[in-house]
């Protein structure tokens, strides 16, 4: 029996390795990028992010982001590093009806990926508004935490939404990028922040 116990042991934990290795798979990486930013959520965030909408409260770990209507703006939080090969990790929760988005910009929005009730999708921004480059319809649930991985690289954005992919492509995505941000419809809560990426191409 204990033989028996002990393989039995092996497989669970090599199909747990094998999960997680999928589940951390690049995107679009051939290497696993430096860290550069891993908030805990529980102190004050360093000087390297700035709340330019919204209001983003910390406590025990979580940041529970709220819209503020006299702001006619959804709640964004930047931060200002510039990255030209970017991944951000993260989860999140949305509390009713709402969406999530993780972008990046130069003087201005290059690209983004959006998540809503009925999906996720891609989009660039060299017109307004935004040009929806690719999309994966999936339901999104409220209540219910997500895990989201985004990358750039070049001219290319991919996302991977719960262990759904999603890539696109465009010139515009290859502008110089000035910093990244996170923003939220209505309600949302957020955990587990990890940027990672490089400066240079």
């Amino acid at each position: 029996m204990h033989l028996r116990s002990f393989f039995a042991a092996s497989f669970a934990l090599a199909i747990a390795s094998a999960a997680l290795a999928q589940e951390t798979k690049p995107l679009l990486h051939d290497q696993v990028l430096p860290i550069v930013a891993t908030p805990d959520f529980k102190t004050p965030l360093d000087a390297s992010f700035s709340i330019a909408k919204g209001q983003w409260t910390l406590q025990d770990g979580v940041l529970s982001v709220l819209d503020l209507p006299e702001q006619k703006h959804i709640p964004v939080l930047h931060h200002k590093v510039g990255l030209a090969s970017a991944t951000i990790e993260v989860e999140f929760l949305i509390e009713g009806p709402g969406s999530f988005l993780v972008g990046c910009d130069s003087s201005k929005h290059v690209g983004r990926v959006v998540v809503g009730a009925a999906g996720l999708s891609i989009a660039e921004d060299s017109v307004t508004p935004s040009h929806t480059i690719a999309k994966l319809p999936m339901t999104v649930k409220a209540g219910e935490w997500h895990k989201l991985r985004v990358e750039w690289q070049g001219d290319q954005m991919a996302a991977n939404l719960d262990g759904q992919e999603l890539k696109a492509q465009h010139p515009f995505l290859a502008t110089p990028k000035a910093r990244s941000w996170l923003a939220a419809g209505k309600s949302v809560k957020v955990r587990n922040l990890k940027i990672s990426g490089e400066a240079k191409p």
